[in-house]
């Protein structure tokens, strides 16, 4: 079966990152368990990331916090811009397409 989260062959780009090697074999028994491979996790987990999806926000904010990556003034001007986002989708019904399409509306008028 195809693995529909795959990019395409030209279109793909190699993410690489260290983690000691329990994690690592923690995080295939764990892919292994759910039914998925690494690479589709990571590719779920930053769909998530970049949809600004609520769980995975809140879950790197607390991160953030717990590993002391930012400081709280920084997560707090982060938290409240991602709220007036949310705000304004649901004023405007608008879910992410739409938001894309509005955008490549605009750019293909060349107004950006």
């Amino acid at each position: 079966m195809r693995d529909l989260t795959r990019p395409d062959v030209n279109d793909r780009k190699k993410f690489m990152f260290y983690d000691s090697s329990d994690r690592q074999a923690r995080l295939k028994i764990r892919c292994k368990y759910d039914g998925i491979n690494q690479s589709q996790f990571f590719r779920f987990m930053i769909t998530g990331y970049l949809e600004n999806n609520p769980d995975i926000v809140k879950f790197l904010d607390e991160c953030k916090e717990r590993f002391t990556v930012q400081g709280i003034h920084k997560r707090r001007k982060i938290s409240k811009t991602h709220q007036k986002t949310r705000e304004v989708e649901n004023k405007f019904d608008l879910n992410q397409s739409e938001i894309e399409n509005i955008f490549d509306i605009i750019e293909a008028d060349g107004k950006i």
